[in-house]
């Protein structure tokens, strides 16, 4: 079922951007889809993400720039001589028409009259070769769901473009139908971008993320790279959650750079610093809350040589199963979040105590701190 992967697929903006009246919804940017991959836009509300997304299926128009489809400049084709088909959060199905009918209406568009087989397979590669002969309202909403996509890939676009399709579901469902949609599209090998304000599910099923932010792309690539190596504060905070420590350059030793914080240093590798390196930049470095062991404070002296340290004391502690999350009070960087596995609990790690945050320096990153330290958070987004 797999199709070709000649390039024809590709997707390229090239300078576009969309204004209304005074308001820019998507400043002018340059964007590639590689044919054949799960391209994910992400971010928050408002942000931009489904506008680029309805400007290259031609259900809005750009202000400038051009839309690319392999070699074929698309930009002023209506949406019906687009080779690409969307599935928005609605589903969309006909109430009156059975599943199979659902499926096969594309085709009977097009005056095909035979589309038994088609429909059949399409059907099986969603898993509702059994549901063929029910209405939409008696399947869950999951495999309505599940139905709107093969509609969608029955008439074979080049790509497919998906609209926050899982919004409408519970959080059970939707994790199993990331991983559905994620085995859908490596089978038929069509190009996917899709659109979610959804963190999570863009790093589960994509292999390209672009995070979006007031139009802009902040950074694009692989959900590993993004989470990682963020290069700007929204990228860190949207994604996951970052602890930002205030510092400055010290000096360099061999390949890393040393920063004070407060009164303390910190290292951190030439090549995870985002930011103005000379001796004297302020900088934010960067520690994700996982990447953070605890250690009580009687046993500090038993700690390796070489791990970055704070110390501090536990102002919280929530036990979620898998793992007891910390808010930790420091000198140097106010309150911090640590992430510890549930595996041998210290069970003197309770609120009071006084501890030592320790970890490799490997696992720290810099950014510049000219940026806005909120940026991305939740506490930001609900100014």
């Amino acid at each position: 079922m797999k199709t070709t992967t000649d390039g024809s697929g590709d997707v390229r903006l090239d300078g576009i951007g969309k204004t209304y009246g005074d308001f820019t919804a998507v400043h002018p940017l340059d964007l590639t889809v590689p044919q054949g991959s799960f391209f994910a836009l992400l971010g928050a509300s408002g942000c931009g993400k489904t506008t680029t997304l309805r400007m290259i299926a031609g259900l809005e128009e750009p202000s400038c720039g051009t839309v690319r489809l392999g070699d074929q400049d698309v930009t002023r084709l209506p949406p019906y001589k687009r080779p690409v088909n969307t599935v928005f959060q609605s589903y969309a199905l006909f109430p009156h028409l059975d599943i199979f009918e659902n499926v096969a209406f594309g085709l009977r568009r097009r005056g095909i009259k035979s589309v038994k087989k088609q429909v059949g397979e399409m059907l099986d590669l969603v898993q509702l070769g059994e549901q063929a002969r029910k209405k939409p309202h008696q399947l869950s909403g999951g495999q309505q769901q599940r139905v709107a996509v093969a509609r969608a890939l029955i008439n074979h676009p080049k790509v497919l473009l998906l609209d926050e399709p899982l919004g409408a579901l519970d959080l059970k469902l939707r994790r199993q139908m990331q991983l559905e949609l994620k085995r859908i599209q490596t089978e038929v090998g069509i190009t996917f971008i899709h659109v979610t304000h959804d963190q999570e599910e863009a790093m589960t099923m994509a292999d390209t993320v672009a995070v979006m932010n007031a139009g802009r792309v902040e950074q694009q690539g692989s959900p590993t790279e993004l989470y990682e190596n963020p290069r700007t504060t929204f990228v860190a905070n949207f994604l996951g959650t970052s602890n930002l420590i205030e510092a400055e350059v010290d000096s360099r030793s061999g390949d890393d750079i040393v920063l004070r914080a407060g009164d303390g240093k910190l290292l951190l590798p030439s090549a995870r610093c985002s930011a103005p390196a000379a001796t004297g930049e302020k900088v934010l470095a960067g520690i994700r809350p996982e990447k953070i062991a605890l250690t009580h404070a009687d046993d500090a002296g038993a700690l390796p040589d070489g791990r970055n340290r704070l110390t501090g004391t536990i102002a919280d502690a929530s036990f979620i199963g898998v793992s007891t999350q910390y808010v930790i009070d420091t000198p140097v960087a106010g309150a911090l979040a640590v992430y510890a596995q549930n595996v041998e609990r210290d069970t003197r790690l309770a609120p009071g105590a006084e501890v030592v945050l320790h970890w490799n320096p490997a696992h720290t990153f810099a950014l510049d701190a000219a940026q806005d330290i909120d940026a991305g958070t939740e506490e930001e987004a609900a100014l």
